[in-house]
């Protein structure tokens, strides 16, 4: 997963999707790997019901303040 999104940061294609990590993984430094490459959020599995709705809060936030439509040529 951190390949991908190491990958899609570095195309502008992508750069600006939003990115909710799913991960088992309670280690911090896959934690702080995550944010360090532009995740947007970080969510342990099994997937706690209200961290998974406040995910996708933050998702929603993210995407209105940064998604804009095209320029029209």
């Amino acid at each position: 997963g951190l390949e991908v999104l190491t990958n899609m940061r570095q195309d502008e294609r992508f750069r600006r999707v939003p990115v909710v990590i799913l991960s088992s993984s309670r280690e911090e430094r896959d934690l702080a790997s995550s944010w360090d490459l532009g995740s947007n959020a970080y969510v342990i599995k099994p997937v706690d019901v209200d961290q998974f709705f406040e995910a996708v809060r933050t998702l929603g936030q993210f995407w209105a303040v940064l998604n804009q439509a095209p320029e029209q040529d």
